[in-house]
């Protein structure tokens, strides 16, 4: 029996419904949807209820792998509120599981938890240590959802806890840091510095999650990547994007990043500005020698990422309204200005927080 929390929407939905859709039930016997609300899917049995609250042990009696989906992503959250959840839902997930006897967990952070770097090789090997920075962004809530699993891990040996860490997440629905890099007026890139571009359309990961369960893959130390084999130069996506990248000093990207979030302005921290300029590419060995392949490559994948823009422009992560968009368009001649916004732009943005 498998179950997936966040069952109702986004990947856990997708999920539900490719393992609804296999050939053969018996592959993975009787599905639980657990959500906080229902969805109207056919031959799966719903679970409505909070995974955050340890009541919901229960609800998972009799299952032998859970797929835990229901993070928060959203970059509107309140960075506290959505730490919170990811750090109580994973927590609670893994107790119960072991309370209950559930034979494995899968949780998902991102390959983020590698960290951005310049000196990154390309490709990474999948068991690189995991070096990423904690701080008050999703990388933050991925690196103590890591921690949570190597715990489990120790504490619970009759579990088995495998992390999948996709790539950047692109395709219908997703809107991430990086989804609103490819809305800003020109790409940012830091001087002397060569970005490498890899993605992970989501329908790639729902079917790799599918392959997964059904056939039992785990990587070493129980976790593994899911992406795009090899990755995209900075030249090749400007032109696919049809996007002007434009040099900033690094200090002057990281410091007025990290001061503009600081004030409220954008969801972007510096930390998180890093895998937008500097290379974090992943080999994502485990599925491919497993004999999984992704149905996007990195070009379709940035294509798909292109099409489901919402047409609003956006300068570091924020969504910008029609002035805020001009006033960074008119001084976009100026590169370093143009990076992170001008001082203008920034007097703007604090009064409309402050109307």
């Amino acid at each position: 029996m498998v179950a997936v929390t966040g069952a109702a929407t986004g990947v856990g939905r997708a999920l539900v419904e490719r393992l609804r859709a296999i050939a053969d039930p018996g592959a993975v016997g009787r599905i639980v949807a657990i959500d906080d609300h229902s969805d109207d899917f056919d031959g799966v049995t719903w679970e409505v209820t909070d995974i955050c609250n340890p009541s919901f042990a229960p609800r998972i009696s009799g299952v032998d792998v859970l797929v835990h989906t229901a993070d928060d992503r959203s970059l509107e959250s309140s960075p506290a509120d959505r730490r919170a959840h990811n750090v109580r839902a994973a927590q609670t997930i893994l107790t119960a599981a072991a309370a209950q006897r559930v034979s494995r967990v899968i949780l998902l952070t991102s390959t983020m938890v590698y960290g951005a770097d310049p000196a990154n090789p390309i490709p990474m090997s999948e068991d690189s240590p995991v070096s990423a920075e904690l701080g008050a962004g999703t990388i933050g809530d991925f690196a103590e959802v890591e921690d949570l699993a190597r715990v489990a891990r120790r504490a619970h040996p009759g579990l088995s806890v495998t992390v999948v860490r996709p790539a950047p997440l692109v395709g219908p629905g997703i809107d991430t840091l990086l989804t609103r890099h490819f809305a800003a007026p020109r790409l940012l890139t830091v001087k002397g510095q060569e970005q490498a571009w890899q993605f992970c359309h989501v329908d790639d990961l729902v079917s790799a999650l599918e392959f997964v369960v059904v056939h039992d893959i785990d990587g070493k130390d129980g976790a593994l990547a899911v992406g795009c084999d090899g990755a995209l130069s900075q030249a090749e996506t400007e032109e696919i994007a049809g996007l002007r990248g434009f040099d900033v000093p690094a200090n002057v990207a990281f410091s007025a990043t990290q001061r503009l979030h600081r004030v409220g302005i954008t969801p972007a921290t510096s930390s998180e500005m890093k895998f937008l300029v500097y290379p974090c590419v992943v080999d994502c060995r485990t599925l491919r020698e497993a004999g999984w392949r992704p149905a996007y490559d990195n070009e379709t994948s940035l294509r798909a990422l292109l099409e489901a823009r919402t047409g609003k422009p956006a300068l570091v992560g924020r969504n910008l309204g029609r002035k805020e968009a001009t006033i960074t368009a008119a001084s976009a001649a100026g590169a370093a200005v143009a990076a992170v916004g001008t001082t203008a732009a920034i007097r703007y943005l604090r009064k409309r927080r402050k109307g």
